[in-house]
């Protein structure tokens, strides 16, 4: 299972949020192409990028510093925030990003990402954002009636790549995976499924791997790594190719 290093990007600095709160903002570096370098050096093969001031907006607000993230790192990138557009779309691609993360539009323009599936094959990944199970939208700051489980069963028929579960209650508050809601999502997804927020340790990590065989490939990691809860060479030994080697749970602890 891939471990993938998140990069959060507020008005050119790399920050961490509490439940997707923007008042509730920590820096956690001032340059994120040199944040992002660190993360290569200890040995990502990925990184998770999004743009929260595009998030917000509905346009990419840091595209240069994303252009440079692409050009300049020799591990491929996904990038999400403000992209609702196919124009947006094939600019941020053409920057040398791998993937790029549909959220908004995968609500509000099915017929968008459709049209994005059938252009970009395989380069397409849909963000699905959820609180209770609901699906929220722009840059989470607007709730949906639309259910997480529907929403996944419509991008797999739309031909998305890969689906990114968030669940937002979790997000930035160690407080470990929502595992239920997890399962359930991928349990319905015809495609990879990738697990963000909430994580916190090595239990939790081992805790997502056991759902591999539903279709669970990778998960995204950011104020663990940022607080030093747990650093990438450990995470990435704990669900890698080398997985179980060097990894105990404590005395007594089982896997939920």
């Amino acid at each position: 299972m891939d471990v993938i290093p998140a990069i959060d990007i507020l008005q050119g600095r790399c920050v961490r949020l509490y439940q997707g709160d923007y008042a509730q903002s920590e820096i956690v570096a001032q340059d994120p192409l040199t944040q992002a370098q660190l993360w290569v050096d200890q040995g990502a093969s990925r990184l998770h990028l999004v743009d929260l001031d595009g998030a917000k907006t509905g346009e990419p607000s840091n595209l240069e510093v994303i252009r440079q993230m692409a050009q300049t790192l020799s591990v491929p990138i996904q990038v999400g925030g403000g992209i609702r557009s196919l124009e947006r779309a094939k600019q941020v691609l053409e920057s040398g990003v791998d993937r790029v993360i549909l959220g908004t539009v995968a609500v509000e323009d099915p017929d968008l990402v459709v049209r994005l599936c059938q252009q970009f094959p395989g380069r397409i990944i849909v963000g699905i954002d959820a609180k209770q199970g609901q699906v929220a939208i722009k840059g989470w700051i607007e709730s949906t009636p639309m259910a997480a489980t529907e929403l996944v069963e419509r991008v797999c028929q739309q031909g998305a790549a890969a689906i990114i579960y968030t669940d937002i209650q979790r997000d930035g508050t160690l407080q470990g995976p929502n595992l239920d809601q997890l399962r359930q999502i991928a349990s319905i997804a015809s495609v990879p499924v990738i697990a963000s927020g909430g994580i916190s340790s090595v239990k939790d990590l081992l805790s997502v791997l056991s759902l591999s065989t539903y279709g669970v490939t990778g998960v995204i990691v950011g104020k663990a790594l940022y607080s030093g809860a747990i650093t990438l060479p450990e995470a990435m030994r704990a669900v890698g190719p080398n997985r179980w080697q060097d990894v105990t749970l404590p005395e007594g602890e089982i896997l939920t």
